[in-house]
């Protein structure tokens, strides 16, 4: 049978309204492969499954989505990946309820790789997203792949990060592959799909809808060795892709935060569940036996001046206003705004809402 008679049938079985996972795997475990499924025809599919599950199946009205995502496939880039495919990645057969069908653009090969997901809030700090591209970009150096969800915040520093190392990254989506959620990582999801690769499970034209971001978070965990949480609310999805990871037998780690700021409640409380506290990119690699493939870290920039090097001394690593910055410093505010600048653009200092700046490393 040809291939594309083949990828009709897994289209057909995973568009099939309400023919959910469970439903799928038990009919490929009953039949065989979904050219088998349907060739069995709808009268032993309903004395199976039910004449629901028959009719939804044998519906003539799949038939345009069927074609769709056979054109989508056929595109440069694209590929649709069965987990019948030699090439569907072991470990997300793990994971928990793994997809029947994924849909890729970009580099399918990555998803081969040894990698090591990284997430957090939406919401992040400057402080965090710099920990994200930087722990990305080492790890990323020594031939992890990056794994994250395409979010705003940390998500999308540490897809930057790993696009700077040979890793690369691999966004799993919560939307159809043929659409970008959020609007504002446009140019990152082409550029992942350019040099990494997008992995999503749903169909063409799925749009970013609440229920389906926890199921794209299980994918996160299942695919990757091990989970990073850099920033976390104690309410946060982040949380949830820590959890699944753990109960996949997955490394868990957390960065700790100031114990001031919401934002490191949630890693404080995974340490405390067992999550392994890290600092840097090193102690990641030692953990999962990666640490002969890191690079040697690179040598410090040149450092400022004792003013400012004093001024960063009392600015402390949480997020501080300037009247605090003065009272603290003793500077005339027009000396503050002069150092804060140098060190803004010397990228020691970042400007933060509400008027506030924070060190970054």
């Amino acid at each position: 049978m040809s291939e594309s008679c083949g990828l009709e049938s897994w289209l057909r079985l995973t568009l099939a309204a309400g023919v959910g996972l469970e439903t799928q795997r038990a009919l490929l475990t009953a039949f065989g492969l979904p050219e088998a499924v349907f060739a069995s025809g709808r009268s032993a599919i309903a004395t199976r499954f039910g004449p629901r599950v028959a009719e939804a199946l044998f519906d003539d009205a799949l038939e345009p989505a069927i074609a769709a995502g056979l054109e989508w496939a056929d595109k440069p880039g694209n590929r649709l990946l069965s987990l019948a495919d030699p090439d569907y990645p072991p470990q997300m057969l793990q994971s928990a309820d793994p997809p029947t069908l994924l849909y890729l653009k970009g580099r399918a090969e990555l998803l081969a790789r040894d990698s090591l997901a990284i997430v957090g809030s939406r919401d992040a700090t400057a402080q965090g997203i710099a920990n994200a591209e930087a722990f990305a970009e080492t790890l990323s150096r020594s031939g992890l792949a990056i794994v994250s969800g395409l979010a705003l915040g940390i998500d999308a520093a540490a897809h930057r990060g790993g696009l700077r190392g040979d890793g690369g990254t691999i966004a799993l989506i919560g939307t159809g592959a043929d659409r970008i959620y959020p609007a504002r990582n446009a140019e990152l999801a082409r550029e992942i799909a350019e040099r990494g690769v997008v992995v999503s499970e749903f169909p063409l034209g799925t749009p970013p809808l609440r229920a389906n971001f926890p199921r794209r978070n299980r994918l996160i965990a299942g695919l990757a060795r091990g989970t990073l949480v850099v920033e976390a609310a104690l309410q946060s999805g982040s949380l949830i892709t820590a959890r699944l990871a753990g109960e996949l037998g997955r490394d868990v780690f957390a960065i700790p935060g100031s114990i001031h700021s919401p934002l490191s409640k949630g890693c404080h409380q995974l340490i405390r569940e067992g999550a392994k506290l890290v600092e840097s990119a090193q102690d990641i690699a030692e953990e999962i036996g990666w640490a002969k493939n890191l690079e040697p870290a690179a040598a410090s920039g040149p450092a400022g001046s004792a003013d400012e090097e004093r001024l960063l001394a009392t600015m402390g690593f949480d997020p501080v206003d300037a009247d605090t910055l003065c009272e603290r410093s003793k500077l005339t505010p027009d000396a503050l705004f002069a150092m804060l600048l140098a060190l803004e653009l010397a990228g020691r200092v970042a400007r933060l809402p509400g008027g506030r700046f924070a060190r970054l490393p």
